[in-house]
């Protein structure tokens, strides 16, 4: 089966949502490490002309922020899912079972830098992915999307 017309029921197809909250959670830390490699490969160049090593190290939390969200858009919207996702075999799909695209990839990934940041927001969404039926976090409620293992 897949779920190209609509979200799988959560009730009557729990294989397209078992074990997705800690899939999820192993895909973050994937990305977040993968991220953290391209953004200490795009500040050697910071490193190398800055005066003391120091002040270019200051600016790494901001690379690798900007690096995360253009990595997280760009494979979301070319696959539906990051490169962490897509090793655990989950994915993102629409309301209407289909494959985020670039808008709703950049949506997504905008609404999980603002629950990042809002630390109370965030706690909320990770209660939410590991308590509800379809494991949706706020910005996923608020989008329609939802994480679910890959079809096939």
């Amino acid at each position: 089966m897949t779920y190209a017309d609509s979200i799988p029921d959560p009730h009557s197809r729990p294989d397209f949502y078992d074990s997705v909250p800690s899939k999820r959670l192993i895909a973050w830390i994937v990305d977040i490490g993968l991220t953290g490699v391209l953004a200490s490969v795009i500040s050697i160049p910071f490193a190398l002309f800055g005066i003391v090593l120091i002040v270019p190290l200051l600016f790494i939390p901001l690379i690798w922020a900007c690096t995360g969200f253009v990595y997280r858009w760009m494979t979301i919207s070319s696959g539906s899912a990051t490169w962490g996702m897509r090793l655990m075999s989950i994915e993102l799909r629409d309301r209407d079972g289909k494959r985020l695209d670039g808008s709703t990839a950049f949506l997504h990934t905008a609404g999980t830098y603002i629950s990042f940041v809002i630390c109370p927001v965030q706690l909320v969404s990770m209660a939410s992915m590991a308590l509800t039926d379809r494991g949706q976090g706020l910005t996923d409620m608020v989008l329609g999307t939802t994480m679910l293992n890959k079809a096939g």
